[in-house]
């Protein structure tokens, strides 16, 4: 593969995943969040399937780590869907992606791994820009919704570091999907539990799971699991900023969102904290990183 066309693979996956913050938002009109999330994962599950060689036995390190990324993952999820209910997809998305400042942080909390001086100052950096994002000036100040979504970015941080450290121990396919299939149970138990489950079916909706279950979970992974063969994790890092750009644009054409001038000033803060934290990593290539969006 051709770097250019690892590239190519990567900016889609990043449009792929930027596009599903609007999905979901309009998804979730027509059904609560945790049924949605095991509708997807469902979905998901099915179609990672055949991608994942189940010879062999798992081990109990390999369950307890799919268990870890599956509570993680999971969590992080249904509180991004809980904050879109509340925020737009362009604040959401913007928010979310802050989990790559944080993923040191939490390494450093959890594994004590060295807090370098640039990932504090991205972290700053990151901080003044969610001010700016949701400033009351401007924004409408911190809602609901983006509280929520600040949790996601810290359990999506975490995340992170449990890819990096468990997918060194084991097969990263399998990994990937033991957590989606643990998601999958995990949402519908939730969802039996603590929601008022609502599915109000339409075409829309169904269209809405199969982006985000087969195009923005198992087409996506895949795109970038084999782009990141061809590059540094330090680039594929940097192109996945784009993200939240394509979210914003995106809500602009579907919802009609705007941003004022200092949400875009904010906006701009956090992919510069993001670009900080990743520029003075050691690049090597084909990263381990796995992520789902």
């Amino acid at each position: 593969m051709t770097s250019r066309r690892a590239d190519a693979l990567i900016i889609a996956a990043t449009a792929v995943w930027g596009v599903s913050f609007v999905v979901v938002k309009g998804a979730l009109a027509a059904s609560s969040p945790l049924a949605f999330l095991s509708m997807r994962f469902a979905i998901a599950t099915l179609a990672l399937a055949p991608l994942v060689s189940f010879r062999g036995n798992w081990s109990a390190a390999e369950l307890r780590g799919g268990l870890l990324l599956t509570v993680l993952l999971a969590s992080g999820f249904a509180t991004q869907a809980i904050g879109l209910q509340y925020t737009t997809p362009a604040r959401s998305a913007f928010i979310v992606a802050i989990s790559s400042v944080l993923a040191p942080v939490v390494a450093f909390g959890v594994l004590r791994q060295r807090l370098r001086w640039w990932v504090a100052m991205a972290v700053a950096i990151a901080g003044v820009g969610i001010y700016l994002l949701t400033a009351p000036s401007g924004g409408g100040g911190l809602n609901r919704g983006d509280l929520w979504t600040l949790i996601t970015a810290f359990v999506f941080g975490g995340h992170i570091v449990a890819v990096a450290e468990l997918s060194r121990r084991h097969d990263a396919r399998r990994l990937v999907w033991l957590q989606v299939a643990g998601t999958t149970v995990g949402a519908t138990i939730a969802a039996a539990l603590i929601e008022p489950i609502r599915v109000e079916w339409s075409w829309a909706l169904g269209a809405a799971l199969v982006y985000t279950g087969v195009v923005a979970t198992a087409a996506a992974l895949v795109w970038q699991m084999r782009a990141q063969r061809e590059m540094s994790s330090a680039r594929a890092a940097l192109l996945l900023c784009c993200e939240p750009v394509f979210a914003t644009i995106t809500s602009w054409l579907w919802f009609g969102e705007r941003l004022s001038a200092g949400q875009w000033a904010g906006a701009g803060f956090i992919v510069a904290g993001m670009i900080l934290a990743e520029l003075p990593q050691t690049t090597r290539p084909g990263g381990d990183a796995v992520g789902i969006d």
